[in-house]
Order: C-alpha cells, then structure tokens, then sequence
C-alpha cells in the first residue's frame, strides 16, 4: 500500500484491498481508516455483480454469496461512514446498480433479485439521514464498456450458440442511442451526485443507459 500522487501535487489517494463480500475485510478496513484518521465525505457502493444464471442453476451458496457481494458490501461499508458524516452533517452515498431494476434481464436471476433489495434499502435509508445533510442514490448503469459487460457478453454468445459481435448488434438495435456507453459518460452522471450541486437529489434511482429502459418512470 502507497499513496499515489494524482494530477494535483496536494490531492494524494490511498488503496486498500478488501474483500467487499466478507463482514471481516469491511471491518478490518474501517480499522485502517480510523488508525489514518482518514473521513469519509463521498462513499461510492461499487462492488462489481454476481454471475449470470438462471434459477434452476443456483444453489444457496451462490445465492448467499450474491447477497454478501451486492447486498451486505452497501450496508456494511455504509455502517463504516455514516457516523461521521452524521457528525459532519454532510455526506454523499452512491450505489451502482444496474439497469436491470428496472427492466430485469434475462439469465441475470442473482442480479435482478438482489439489486432490488439495494434499491429499497437505498430509499429506506435516504429518508432516515436527509435531516443530516446526506444523500443516498442509485445509479445504474446500461450497456457500458467495461470488463463486466464483456463477460456477459461471452457468456450469453455461449449460452445461445451465437457469436459475440452478433450478440452485440442486437443489444445495440434495442438502445435508442444506438451504442454502448463510455465509462467516462457514466463517471460524470456519479460526480454530479456525488457534488454540492445533488444537495436537493436524494432517495433517487437514475438510469444512465441511452435509453435502454422502457419504462416511463
């Protein structure tokens, strides 16, 4: 572990490994963060998502361990902050979910099923802390490059039989923007939320995926 100067000379960042799905690594990190003195403002809830599968594939270890990966990771990291942002009387919490909550996705059962629960945590809570300056969000990312887009590509061109470039000019047709997103597109819609400027924006559900959702709302 060594901080790692950033473009500015006087913002420096520090990394921890963590295992987010185990209560363990989340406390021994809340030890680490006391023993630096280091607060927290802005709390990001990232923990990547479960595999896919359909229902009649998953055992009640996967299960469990999609809910300690997506599920408990939130709600003990954000045991680890809320004291202090409490104290501050200011504080920013951010889940990243998917766009799934809102029009689940086929052969995503972990997923569609637990990220659900994030959203209602996520309200619940918004309206506990927002008399203490904090806000709570969800973003949910559509169809964005990144690693775990191109895993579930793969593992949908297995499934079907069908090529991953086919797979994917198909997902694009059904985008009304008609190309997946950069990550870079998503990070700004998270820095907004995460801003002075979201003050008034909490217990909100937003997706960022060109228009992927169907739903009005």
């Amino acid at each position: 572990m060594k901080d790692l100067k950033r473009a500015s000379p006087d913002v420096r960042s520090q990394g921890f490994v963590t295992d987010l799905s185990s209560a363990d690594d989340i406390g021994k990190l809340g030890e680490q963060l006391r023993d630096r003195q280091l607060g927290i403002d802005i709390l990001v809830n990232n923990a990547g998502g479960p595999p896919p599968g359909f229902f009649e594939d998953l055992d009640d270890s996967q299960w469990q361990q999609a809910f300690d990966l997506t599920m408990m990771s939130a709600v003990r990291m954000t045991r680890l902050v809320l004291a202090d942002m409490r104290a501050r009387r200011w504080g920013r919490i951010i889940n990243i979910t998917s766009y799934t909550v809102k029009q689940p996705m086929v052969e995503m059962m972990l997923s569609n099923s637990i990220r659900m629960s994030v959203i209602g945590w996520a309200k619940t809570l918004s309206n506990e802390v927002a008399c203490d300056g904090i806000t709570v969000n969800n973003v949910c990312p559509g169809w964005t490059r990144t690693g775990r887009v191109d895993q579930l590509l793969k593992a949908r061109a297995r499934s079907t039989g069908t090529g991953q470039e086919e797979i994917e000019r198909g997902l694009l047709a059904a985008i009304p923007s008609r190309r997946i997103g950069e990550v870079s597109e998503f990070a700004d819609v998270v820095a907004f939320l995460a801003s002075k400027n979201a003050s008034y924006v909490t217990g909100t559900t937003l997706p960022v995926d060109g228009g992927a959702v169907s739903a009005a709302m």
